[in-house]
């Protein structure tokens, strides 16, 4: 069996590299997880360390909420789909049997509770733009960014699971570039909705003139498309961030671009630094190309971390945790995300007769990882998807994997890591115990949060999005808005005016 996704990270356990204290790039963590058992992880479930069968209960979500302040990450992004995972076999029955995303409870009510009981994290919360209308959508978020005090984040997708189209009545999902298309439109309606309806200054809560809000300064957005006809006015004041930071993790070229018009945050996923660096690098193009600077969003890649205080004691955890893994449950996550049938084949099949793109385009990816020149099989793809799905995985002692963190972001100009876990919240307790230690004493990490919303954080720039932001010409008032007139002027839409 091919070894590359396990990478054990050589030589720094009691020879550590002295930091460059020249070069003082942060580097920061997300954590990954989702509302359901094992996420990345298929199998990892059956651990005795493991927790994440207890997702369906507000102990563990404020728990892991507070050990990742603890370690001073920048915030939790929780995944989610709408569906279920049934291209392997052609059913969904491998995936009920291996708790691979399913079952899987709604994300964006887990934030209020772990924000009660946090200061600084960050959350960013996944829905789709597929199978809900922006409207109450909208204010859903401008709800949380009130309760968090500005620290929400949302991550926009577009959708890709079939057995979620045909549930809300659709018999698959739109073309991959049409439900970028759609999602364009989405997404205008709602900086329409959170930069352009009302002003900053609209509630006056004036006591002496009985005035709670100006109307003069609420506006109908009067926004008619393709797709949506929204005509009134936001239904909440304005939050503290206005627009919620937005995370986005397209990878194709049409994602890219969407990604550059609108993302804040940026998950990607590769297997190599060749490949990541790639990766950064058209990011960073995109973004110019959309006017905005090159750093104008994190890139965050996906990785996980097994780690322990010794590396012998590192790689018999990970050892272990292989022992748990499911490949089933791994072909089910693959078959899903490359859009084949792997059940269709033998697992001895070389993944040369695999015949999709899709897989082609991965497993070309994926042997630039190996050392041995192997062709690939189907069982290969099995191992690889078997502890943290489709990103590496490191493996070490705190100084080693802090090593090889700063090589990463040195060799890819990556801004940091999305971190998913084998076991849960072990996975992460070990991190804030071996690593991040490791890396404060680099100079390369810092756990003391700056005051302030989530985009501050992140930026240091303000609580609003920048004057370059796609958002900016929806914003009511701005110096970029193009679209004050059609704000105060909506009779056509509604039969009356506003003041």
């Amino acid at each position: 069996m091919l070894a590359a996704k396990l990478v054990t990270v050589p030589g720094a356990a009691h020879h550590a590299r002295v930091p460059d204290l020249n070069h003082k790039r942060p580097i920061r963590f997300n954590a990954f997880d989702m509302n359901c058992v094992a996420h990345q992880s298929p199998g990892l479930w059956r651990h005795p360390d493991d927790r994440s069968w207890d997702y369906n209960t507000i102990d563990y979500w404020v728990d892991l909420a507070k050990l990742l302040e603890q370690g001073g990450f920048d915030g939790l992004f929780i995944a989610d789909v709408l569906g279920t995972y049934d291209a392997y076999a052609g059913t969904d029955e491998a995936a009920i049997r291996q708790g691979a995303q399913i079952p899987v409870n709604d994300p964006l009510l887990l934030v209020s509770a772990m924000a009660h009981a946090t200061e600084h994290l960050g959350f960013g919360v996944t829905t789709g733009t597929g199978f809900e209308h922006p409207y109450p959508f909208a204010r859903r978020i401008s709800t949380l960014d009130h309760l968090t005090r500005g620290r929400i984040g949302w991550n926009v997708v577009t959708g890709y699971l079939p057995a979620a189209a045909r549930n809300m009545g659709s018999d698959d999902q739109l073309e991959h570039d049409a439900r970028y298309d759609h999602a364009d439109e989405y997404l205008t309606v709602l900086y329409k909705l959170w930069e352009g309806s009302w002003e900053r200054d609209a509630v006056q809560r004036d006591r002496e003139q009985g005035v709670f809000a100006d109307p003069a300064k609420v506006h109908h957005i009067g926004h008619r498309g393709e797709h949506f006809t929204v005509p009134g006015i936001h239904l909440a004041e304005p939050s503290p961030q206005g627009s919620p930071v937005i995370y986005q993790a397209g990878a194709s070229t049409r994602g890219r671009r969407f990604a550059a018009e609108n993302a804040e945050a940026i998950f990607v996923a590769a297997p190599t630094k060749t490949i990541l660096r790639q990766i950064v690098s058209q990011i960073r193009e995109e973004l110019v190309a959309a006017g905005r600077g090159p750093y104008d969003a994190r890139i965050y890649t996906l990785l996980t971390i097994i780690t322990d205080s010794t590396p012998e004691a590192a790689r018999e955890k990970a050892a272990e945790y292989r022992r748990y893994a499911s490949d089933e449950g791994s072909l089910v996550f693959m078959s899903g995300w490359m859009g084949i049938d792997l059940a269709s084949y033998d697992l001895d099949e070389p993944i040369g007769n695999v015949h999709s793109n899709a897989i082609q385009s991965a497993v070309e990816a994926f042997s630039q990882a190996s050392e041995s020149g192997e062709e690939w099989r189907v069982r290969d793809i099995a191992a690889w998807g078997g502890i943290g799905g489709m990103g590496p995985v490191l493996i070490g002692s705190g100084d080693e994997i802090a090593e090889a963190l700063q090589g990463w972001v040195d060799d890819t100009d990556v801004d940091g890591f999305n971190v998913a876990y084998a076991v849960s919240p072990g996975t992460f307790a070990d991190i804030v115990t071996h690593v991040v230690p490791a890396l404060e004493r680099r100079g390369v990490y810092d756990r003391t949060y700056t005051p302030g919303t989530l985009r501050h954080k992140l930026f240091g720039r303000g609580d609003l999005l920048p004057h370059n932001h796609r958002a900016a010409r929806y914003r009511v008032g701005g110096p970029d808005s193009t679209i004050d007139d059609s704000l105060r002027d909506h009779t056509a839409l509604t039969g009356s005016t506003t003041r």
